[in-house]
């Protein structure tokens, strides 16, 4: 077919043989499973503030489309059902239970964002309903004792808050650091990984926090408060690009030079910073773990390669460089992996035992050393990040991979 589904087959062919339950033997089905089909559901905020993130829908739904023509996942095809939630938790749980109780998926993948991730977690959970590969950073999702049938598909927001801590200690020990901050869960674990990566010295680093709700227009007010406070070093605790890009133009215009740490989710250069103005940006921090498609740097890599053709062919309508499709593109990557090796034992149990009996894995689209280990009791995805700084044009490294200590 292509290129793209000729790499897929390997990777998963590959880890798939060596699972006991590849081997052909009695087919064992749950809801949402037949000979031909496998059927799953998730919600994603096609409309509402939080909008832009539908992109990873959209690719995630585009990527099953290219599996199932290429056959499909050992002779079946995904079928994903992907509703609007509005990035609402209550209707998070209102589509949801649609797609348990009347579409009676096999599971619910890759829902986009942790409070709507938390909001259907309990109810999950009660009715054995694998919550697999959440589009979330919040450590309360990471519970396998109270949550045992929930997994996310994200280092940890507060992991991910402490190693630009530690970045920090270890390069400018007495910032001045101001933090602005989602006021919801995502944006306060950034915030409070921040703190404790910090440990002893944030009471004297930390000079203020402010908070800013998506119903916001701007965030104008909470930059001038942090100038105001003598912040020379600014933490962008929010996974909206919308918002980080308006701060980092804001303290441009203000001709204002402070050390910028952005978290992942919202440093692409083509949704944050190109809006922002690239000269504004010049020194801008952050973590990543995987590739992003609209930096240069990557742009002859094989993996970004190989996305971009499947962009061109799969998603044609849709931007190729927007970092955020590779977030969906990599996450359907991972469930074709974990269906793989389910064999023909599709039940929600064996399902979710191999969602969580993960080792060493590693896809294409991460940076070189970051690879993906779950377990049972360990359900953070990943501990690593590659620190890089921006130069104007793109993302360079800063020494090597980093682990932040603690396991969330």
């Amino acid at each position: 077919m292509n290129k793209v589904i000729t790499l897929v087959t390997l990777v998963t062919l590959t880890a798939a043989a060596a699972s006991p339950s590849f081997a052909q033997g009695e087919k064992k089905y749950g809801p949402g499973v037949t000979d031909n089909e496998i059927k799953l559901g998730q919600t994603m905020p096609y409309s509402g503030p939080a909008s832009s993130l539908s992109l990873i829908g959209k690719v995630e739904v585009a990527y099953f489309k290219m599996i199932n023509a290429g056959g499909g996942v050992n002779g079946r095809k995904i079928n994903l059902i992907s509703l609007d939630d509005g990035f609402n938790p209550a209707k998070t749980v209102e589509q949801t239970r649609k797609l348990v109780e009347g579409d009676e998926v096999l599971a619910i993948f890759s829902t986009e964002g942790s409070a709507p991730n938390l909001a259907i977690a309990k109810y999950m959970n009660s009715r054995k309903v694998p919550q697999l590969l959440g589009q979330a950073g919040s450590p309360k999702l990471v519970d396998p004792t109270n949550l045992p049938w929930t997994t996310t598909f994200y280092t940890t927001s507060s992991l991910e808050g402490r190693q630009l801590a530690v970045f920090l200690l270890e390069t400018k020990a007495n910032a001045k650091v101001g933090i602005i901050y989602q006021n919801d869960d995502n944006g306060r674990s950034y915030m409070e990984g921040m703190k404790s990566g910090l440990g002893e010295k944030a009471a004297t680093m930390l000079v203020k926090e402010v908070g800013f709700d998506l119903t916001y227009p701007t965030i104008d007010s909470q930059i001038l408060s942090l100038q105001a406070a003598g912040a020379d070093t600014i933490f962008f605790a929010t996974t909206t690009p919308k918002f980080v890009a308006q701060g980092i133009r804001k303290i441009g215009e203000l001709g204002w030079k402070p050390l910028m740490l952005l978290t992942f989710p919202a440093s692409s250069i083509e949704t944050t910073l190109k809006p922002a103005g690239l000269e504004h940006a010049i020194g801008a921090v952050t973590s990543i773990y995987s590739k992003d498609p609209g930096d240069p740097k990557w742009r002859d890599d094989p993996a970004v390669q190989d996305y971009y053709k499947f962009m061109k062919e799969w998603a044609p309508g849709e931007p190729p460089t927007d970092s955020t499709g590779r977030i969906g593109y990599i996450a359907a990557q991972m469930m074709v992996e974990i269906l793989m090796r389910c064999g023909d034992d599709l039940t929600r149990e064996n399902l979710l035992y191999h969602a969580t009996h993960i080792k060493d894995f590693q896809i294409p689209m991460f940076v070189s050393g970051i690879k993906i280990n779950v377990t049972p009791e360990d359900r953070v995805p990943w501990k690593q990040a590659q620190m890089v700084r921006f130069d104007g044009r793109s993302y360079e490294f800063i020494g090597g991979i980093v682990t932040a200590p603690g396991d969330k």
